[in-house]
């Protein structure tokens, strides 16, 4: 008789956690299918749904240029984390470009007068993407912030000159740390030096930097991203950057820019 009752137990308890484990696993299968049937509906009227990005960009900024590879992963339907990569260069705004001429013909390269170093920037950063406005349907234009910060190495290269020294008969390429008057003689100049010189003497400058904008997506399927970023930048160096003779040094730069930015998601 108690082999019977144990017998009995052990069945229903069987069942009765056969049946919670079914009925869990069935909730569980209802649950998914409903948030995947909002995300599906979500996309029908605009949001971005998607699980990563990939873009790159081209920037056009106030006091230069750079371009950029940016990876974002979806966490919310209003926030996407990112990481980004970017090189670019600063220019003086006091920068002109000269060309030397005889009897009508331009002779020698190209060259900025008074120029003391390239100053390009390689940045690593982390932030956030954050949607503000949907596209309301796959033909409108989604609105975003996008922010964050992070390192960046600024990279000083002299600039090099081809002087004439009429003493010697000969053409020298030098910097301005070189031979300062001669460097600033326009008689003397022939053009610029070779657009890869002074790549070996580049000295190193660490520093931070941030990143405010808003991104307009106007790309008509939620897989590929089409937008046009318009924003703020600033950095700060270790150290002050020069870049024109007689210009202020400064470690701040503080600037504006319009971005093209493309990629896909997933």
């Amino acid at each position: 008789m108690k082999k019977t009752i144990l017998v009995a137990l052990m069945g229903l308890i069987t069942v009765v956690v056969f049946g919670q484990d079914k009925k869990t696993k069935d909730q569980k299968k209802e649950e998914r299918k409903q948030r995947i049937n909002q995300l599906i509906k979500q996309e029908e009227e605009g949001a971005l749904i998607f699980s990563k990005q990939g873009a790159f960009g081209i920037k056009l900024n106030t006091d230069g240029y750079g371009i950029f590879y940016e990876h974002g992963k979806y966490k919310t339907i209003t926030r996407t984390d990112i990481w980004w990569m970017e090189l670019g260069e600063h220019q003086s705004n006091k920068q002109e470009k000269r060309t030397n001429s005889l009897g009508g013909y331009y002779i020698g390269n190209p060259y900025v007068f008074g120029k003391q170093n390239n100053l390009y920037q390689f940045k690593l950063g982390l932030g956030q993407q954050r949607l503000i406005g949907g596209k309301g349907n796959k033909n409108g234009v989604a609105v975003s912030a996008v922010y964050g910060g992070g390192l960046i190495a600024g990279m000083l290269k002299p600039y090099y000159l081809s002087v004439y020294y009429p003493n010697e008969g000969v053409s020298k390429d030098i910097r301005y740390t070189d031979d300062p008057v001669s460097f600033l003689d326009p008689t003397l100049i022939d053009g610029a030096s070779g657009l890869f010189k002074g790549f070996g003497k580049i000295k190193f400058v660490p520093g931070i930097h941030a990143r405010a904008a808003l991104r307009f997506d106007y790309g008509r399927f939620n897989e590929l991203l089409s937008a046009i970023e318009i924003g703020v930048n600033a950095e700060y160096y270790t150290q002050n950057m020069p870049i024109m003779v007689g210009d202020t040094d400064k470690k701040f730069f503080f600037n504006g820019y319009v971005a093209l930015v493309f990629g896909k998601r997933k």
